[in-house]
């Protein structure tokens, strides 16, 4: 009989110490390993905190699974604001009957994610609940990072002829996962940590007014964002758009538009146009980099966000108005 997680595994008892024992012997250290009710964590200066739940279907995708994508949504988002990702907790709702095989590859993954954007994992909870009541397995997050000097943008002035920028294809990771659900290999998630990228730019420039990782609601829904926040008008260049074949061929086919696909290793910018060259370089030295682009700009137009088509005409790009493609991460 496979050994799959029980109810059991979550009464407190018995079962949750071995439960909690599996994960301490793939993520422990020394914070960690204390079991306390909280962890108790060395940090001054500028802190940043962020949370976040990830519910992906399928669990297992091309490019990541749910483990490594809640270690990297976490890291990317403190990231995002020029922090330094330093702790997670990591929190559990596992379906009873979820295999501990599934379950351990999961945990591996998360020990690798974390290793490779060089966080602890320091605190954490696990709960079981009836069959038909989780759909395999949940995880929630949170991360704290410290935000140097010289790394805090929030209060950097956008104005006309800012640039847009993002370092690589559109629409990679929703594409990928809604092919996965139709049992088509095609392409990859872009799912990847930012913070090795981000960070050391943020370091080489002040001309960074902006950044966030275009998730759920993809670039076009950002960019809306931004209109309405900071009061500017934005273009979008169609031909100015990094898009893979597979990514563009896929869209087609399935009637999505890359634009309002979620991304999982994507950093959207508003640079300062004079130190547009020094971003690119950076990016295109990078292997998260190299297909980095220009695909827009500010303008003193309406708070509104046009898509400038490859003939030369503009239609508005809206917000997302529903979901295309629920449970993506």
């Amino acid at each position: 009989m496979e050994d799959i997680i029980l109810l059991s595994h979550g009464n407190g008892g018995e079962n949750t110490r071995k439960l909690v024992e599996e994960i301490l012997g793939t993520l422990g250290n020394d914070i960690l390993n204390e079991l306390l009710d909280a962890a108790v964590l060395p940090i001054s200066g500028k802190i940043a905190f962020t949370t976040d739940s990830f519910i992906v279907s399928p669990i297992f995708f091309r490019g990541g699974d749910i483990g490594s994508l809640s270690v990297y949504g976490t890291v990317n988002d403190l990231s995002m604001v020029g922090a330094t990702p330093l702790y997670l907790s990591l929190s559990f709702i596992i379906e009873e009957g979820f295999t501990f095989s599934d379950f351990r590859k999961i945990l591996l993954s998360i020990k690798e994610g974390a290793e490779v954007s060089n966080v602890r994992v320091v605190t954490g909870d696990t709960k079981v609940v009836e069959r038909g009541k989780g759909d395999g397995i949940f995880i929630n997050t949170s991360g704290v990072g410290i935000i140097k000097n010289g790394r805090d943008w929030r209060k950097r002035e956008i104005k006309d002829g800012d640039l847009v920028i993002i370092n690589g294809g559109i629409g990679e990771h929703g594409i990928s996962v809604m092919l996965e659900r139709l049992g088509i290999k095609a392409g990859k998630s872009d799912l990847a940590p930012l913070n090795s990228l981000v960070l050391p730019l943020l370091d080489r420039t002040n001309g960074i007014k902006f950044m966030r990782d275009p998730t759920r609601g993809g670039v076009a829904t950002v960019l809306n964002e931004i209109s309405r926040k900071y009061g500017v008008g934005i273009e979008v260049y169609e031909d100015k758009l990094p898009l893979k074949e597979w990514v563009k061929e896929s869209a087609e086919i399935l009637g999505i538009d890359p634009l309002y696909a979620a991304n999982e290793g994507k950093v959207l910018m508003i640079v300062d146009s004079k130190d547009a060259d020094v971003v690119l370089n950076f990016l295109h030295e990078k292997p998260d980099g190299y297909d980095a682009s220009i695909i827009g700009k500010v303008t003193k137009s309406s708070n509104r966000v046009y898509l400038v088509t490859h003939i030369g005409t503009k239609r508005i790009l809206d917000t997302l108005k529903k979901d295309i493609l629920p449970r993506i991460c």
